[in-house]
């Protein structure tokens, strides 16, 4: 339970659906480390997140978070923990400032689903006996045949789908996600009419441990090596200087610090030579991508060679030919070319709505 209204609501619907629910608060972000902690409440019984400062609100995590989801605990009468991950949260930062150190575009929330939500969640499961694990993703999940299938949401502009591609497999059966056969606009009348004071709360868009446009200086301070050096144009001829690569990602169009009198974009980040090279629109266009560290949701050998691709989390899946190779990379060609191909970024395909898997660009 984030404190949002997806995971009030999705609780609410498990209690609905008569299952015994326990709320759980995941304290990680950097942001957050020191504004809120967990200790005994008064009955020796539940760990309540104890408020020590207002933090400044980010993505998601902070105290008033932690607040909103003991009080949504309370208010639907379910026991409420707040699981201390800051320690294991430490590799997703790991991770995120490496990958943007050479010249790489980092999705810090696959990888939090991967590690953390769907990782050491299961293991706290187990440690208290519980059956599930569920969130508030907008996706769903079928049951067919004794098999279990990751589908998109039922609401389009919500669906969560992509993030969840790097899941194992088997926890696939263990898995609850009870607000993704709803509308948006459906699960807020529901947190509303169930008396739940975070119906009309804002979404978190953004990463909970740095905000927006200040990851640059998150990665400079902990890797203060010099990444600066050469904006260059396709052609090779130098057109500015940038002072670290780690303030530019595939596609960007705003804050390259160039005019060239047309709308330029980075098409290619050279972490040896520290080059940030930047083309036209024409030329950011890719036909191909290749992909590894794979994580299949199907068996690998039933996965059909035309899928949907889907290259970043806002963007649309298109149609591509599948090539398996036999070390478990992916080769992907678009039938049409795709804007914004950047290595570091997952790569997911689907079937219909179905979620096959995916892997990450390289």
């Amino acid at each position: 339970m984030s404190g949002g209204v997806d995971s009030s609501a999705a609780a609410h619907l498990l209690l609905e659906e008569g299952h015994e629910v326990i709320g759980v608060f995941m304290r990680h972000g950097e942001a957050t480390a020191t504004a809120c902690g967990s200790g005994e409440g008064d009955d020796g019984d539940s760990l309540l997140p104890i408020v020590t400062a207002k933090s400044h609100k980010q993505g998601c995590c902070t105290a008033s978070d932690a607040e909103d989801a003991r009080l949504v605990s309370h208010r639907l009468g379910i026991d409420f923990y707040a699981l201390d991950l800051s320690q294991d949260f430490e590799r997703i930062v790991d991770y995120f400032v490496e990958e943007y150190s050479i010249g790489r575009t980092p999705n810090p929330c696959v990888m939090c689903n991967n590690w953390i939500k769907f990782g050491k969640l299961f293991s706290y499961a187990d440690g208290v006996g519980a059956e599930f694990v569920a969130t508030g993703h907008y996706a769903q999940l079928t049951h067919e045949g004794g098999e279990v299938g990751l589908h998109r949401g039922l609401d389009e502009s919500k669906d969560q789908s992509y993030v969840l591609f790097g899941i194992q497999r088997e926890y696939l059966s263990r898995m609850l996600l009870p607000v993704g056969r709803f509308q948006k606009k459906e699960i807020r009348q529901m947190a509303g009419e169930a008396g739940l004071r975070v119906a009309d709360k804002k979404d978190s868009q953004e990463i909970c441990f740095v905000s927006p446009g200040e990851h640059p200086g998150l990665v400079a301070s902990r890797k203060p090596d010099d990444r600066s050096g050469a904006i260059v144009t396709t052609e090779g001829q130098e057109v500015g200087r940038h002072e670290g690569i780690e303030g530019f990602t595939i596609g960007q169009r705003k804050g390259i610090g160039v005019a060239l009198g047309e709308p330029r974009y980075v098409v290619e980040i050279r972490s040896g030579s520290k080059e940030v090279v930047i083309g036209t629109k024409n030329e950011l266009a890719r036909s191909t991508l290749t992909a590894n560290r794979t994580n299949w949701l199907v068996d690998a050998d039933k996965v059909p060679r035309n899928v949907m691709a889907q290259i970043r989390y806002n963007s649309r899946a298109e149609p591509a030919s599948l090539e398996q190779f036999e070390d478990g990379r992916f080769a992907l060609t678009f039938a049409e070319p795709c804007f914004g191909v950047a290595p570091g970024q997952a790569v997911v395909c689907y079937e219909g709505d179905r979620v096959l898997g995916g892997g990450w660009i390289e």
